[in-house]
């Protein structure tokens, strides 16, 4: 059932004259639930396959509450943008001086998740009792906009920190991102990314600086855009439950046949993390546990050791330094001393 209703999710997002007659999606929607088809035409539309979604869907709740022995922070659901899904938690370190910071992104395959998981992470609270800050993100999900956009989003996130940096306490030049899965890429995404600050923008805090000081990305992709993945992780194979015009609905894209147009490609280019790496970008920890010679599942395609290889690969290329924890030797390296190292905290 949830991975029908996924497809309902993304069949959402096409125009308006797809059908249950010229989407596999819909078609498929329409067969495992009947009920969508309203009118009894049978042919599911994009309005009633909207509609039936908003009965079945469970959103995550943005006012998500903290596990009862979990850490309460300090600012809840700050909105830093006009989406519900826009709001951050603020967890400040007990500090005489501003601190540095560290988000953290929840991962989830953009589609669930929510802010709240971090209250019981262990790693933030090492991080703050070190005395660092940290910051729970939550983002608008691939219902609501595509993945270039779920991205931008992100780095709202951090441009609206740091407008608020002085009246927080925290130190705007020590900003760093942490997650696992979809939180990892956009880790990635965010720290090799150029600068999305724009000096001239009407909106004050879209003129603060998205840059960042390092990065822990576990279970990353090593990019998102798509088309390259075959490239390092070999042929995907059909239980791996991927397809072309899945891949197009990631972007909000009609069919695979756009990725050739300027805009697709000007799209597939924006979502590279590969792409934008260069020498200038800060240092990256990455954790990918699944060491296979090749992906023999769909969790493995997402998340295997070549995704972190692929990256460190570029990395060297251009002078990067990148850590892949699981190809060092004993003892393994940490984390949160990666991070205290960078961020210039002492443990």
């Amino acid at each position: 059932m949830q991975r029908t209703l996924i497809f309902l999710v993304l069949a959402t997002t096409l125009a308006a004259q797809v059908t249950s007659e010229n989407n596999e999606m819909l078609r498929e929607g329409l067969k495992r639930y009947p009920d969508a088809d309203t009118n009894k035409d049978g042919i599911l539309t994009m309005d009633e396959g909207r509609a039936y979604l908003a009965k079945v869907r469970k959103k995550p709740s943005s006012e998500a509450k903290p596990a009862a022995n979990g850490l309460k922070p300090d600012f809840a659901n700050v909105a830093y943008g006009p989406h519900e899904r826009n709001k951050i938690d603020l967890y400040l370190a007990k500090s005489d001086q501003p601190t540095p910071v560290v988000f953290m992104i929840h991962g989830g395959g953009f589609r669930n998740g929510d802010k709240s998981r971090w209250s019981s992470d262990k790693q933030m609270s090492q991080l703050l009792a070190s005395g660092v800050s940290c910051v729970a993100v939550n983002y608008p999900f691939l219902d609501a906009m595509p993945i270039q956009d779920i991205l931008r989003q992100c780095a709202r996130a951090v441009q609206f920190v740091r407008s608020k940096a002085g009246e927080w306490k925290l130190d705007k030049t020590r900003f760093a991102s942490m997650g696992g899965s979809a939180g990892a890429g956009t880790s990635l995404w965010l720290a090799t990314h150029d600068d999305l600050a724009d000096p001239k923008a009407e909106d004050p805090v879209l003129r603060e600086s998205t840059r960042l000081v390092c990065a822990v990305c576990n279970s990353t992709q090593a990019t998102y855009n798509l088309t390259r993945w075959e490239s390092f992780l070999g042929p995907a194979k059909p239980e791996f439950n991927t397809s072309e015009a899945e891949g197009a609905l990631f972007y909000h894209l009609s069919s695979a046949a756009d990725f050739s147009t300027e805009r697709g490609q000007n799209i597939l280019r924006e979502c590279d993390m590969l792409h934008w790496i260069t020498q200038d970008d800060p240092p990256l920890f990455l954790s990918n546990p699944q060491v296979v010679s090749a992906p023999t599942n769909r969790g493995e395609w997402l998340h295997c050791i070549h995704h972190a290889r692929e990256i460190q690969k570029k990395c060297s290329v251009d002078g990067v330094p990148c850590i892949v924890a699981q190809d060092e030797q004993e003892p393994k390296p940490d984390a949160v001393r990666f991070l205290l190292q960078h961020l210039k905290v002492s443990p």
